[in-house]
């Protein structure tokens, strides 16, 4: 991402720190959002991925370091700033005994979301989980209940969104249709997203830049196709292999640029 980018910051980690234990599970992460992008934030299970979301939510506060968003510190004005963010992730779960319209509702009522019942209709058709709106949460596949996490996460039409594999527990075909309503709700609401996942097709057809982290660390940031130049890969799954096994990845570009300036 250029520094140049004259996009909105919305979302901005500045030397963010997490320890537990004396454990650093983000360690002086770094990280800009502009309005319009889609960031994919990689990494193997145990890289800090979980741990930067929860901090970015208001969920875990950090050991040290900043979090922005909208231009506002996080903690001090953190109501203002959920109300225009959400959230979907395919690890948590909405009440189980309630229905799917009925959880829908309480969440479109905390976030003042205007006619909640046809927006509510909107989402359940575009994830085509209409004939799902009577049914007990608590009884739903884990595939059924990772798109109505996603009509949750759309209700209040965020600037700011946040996904936690959207496409976890999905099968090829819903996968594929997910990612085209994340570019359409991308296109239509000028939002900015941060998308985790570990399924490399997702990123390459989804986000507009990415960001490996390991063991709390930016390791390597780009588009994809500057990433595969830079590390000299055939794919971003050869990308995260690498970083997973061997915690680093040697960067081709600055190899290239310390010979040249050698010679």
């Amino acid at each position: 991402m250029s520094a140049a980018d004259p996009r909105e910051v919305i979302l901005e980690a500045r030397e963010l720190t997490r320890e537990f234990d004396g454990v650093k599970a983000l360690d002086c992460f770094n990280l800009k959002l502009r309005r319009g992008q889609v960031l994919g934030l990689l990494g193997a299970n145990g890289a800090g991925k979980t741990t930067a979301m929860n901090c970015m939510l208001g969920l875990t506060l950090p050991t040290s370091g900043g979090l922005y968003a909208f231009g506002k510190e996080l903690q001090a004005h953190r109501i203002d700033i959920l109300r225009r963010t959400n959230f979907s992730s395919a690890y948590t779960a909405l009440p189980a005994n309630l229905k799917v319209w009925q959880n829908l509702l309480v969440f479109a009522k905390i976030y003042r979301v205007p006619k909640p019942r046809e927006r509510i209709a909107e989402l359940l058709e575009m994830m085509e989980i209409s004939h799902l709106h009577k049914r007990v949460t608590g009884q739903l596949s884990a595939g059924e209940s990772t798109r109505v996490n996603l009509c949750k996460a759309l209700l209040n039409k965020p600037e700011l969104l946040l996904l936690d594999e959207p496409t976890a527990s999905l099968d090829p075909d819903i996968a594929d249709k997910v990612r085209k309503i994340v570019r359409r709700v991308q296109a239509e609401l000028n939002c900015g997203i941060l998308y985790t996942s570990h399924n490399m097709k997702d990123i390459e057809e989804v986000c507009d830049d990415v960001m490996f982290l390991h063991k709390g660390k930016v390791i390597l940031q780009g588009t994809p196709a500057e990433i595969l130049t830079r590390s000299a890969s055939a794919s971003l799954e050869d990308v995260f292999i690498k970083i997973a096994r061997d915690g680093e990845i040697v960067d081709e570009a600055a190899v290239k640029v310390g010979l040249e300036v050698q010679s």
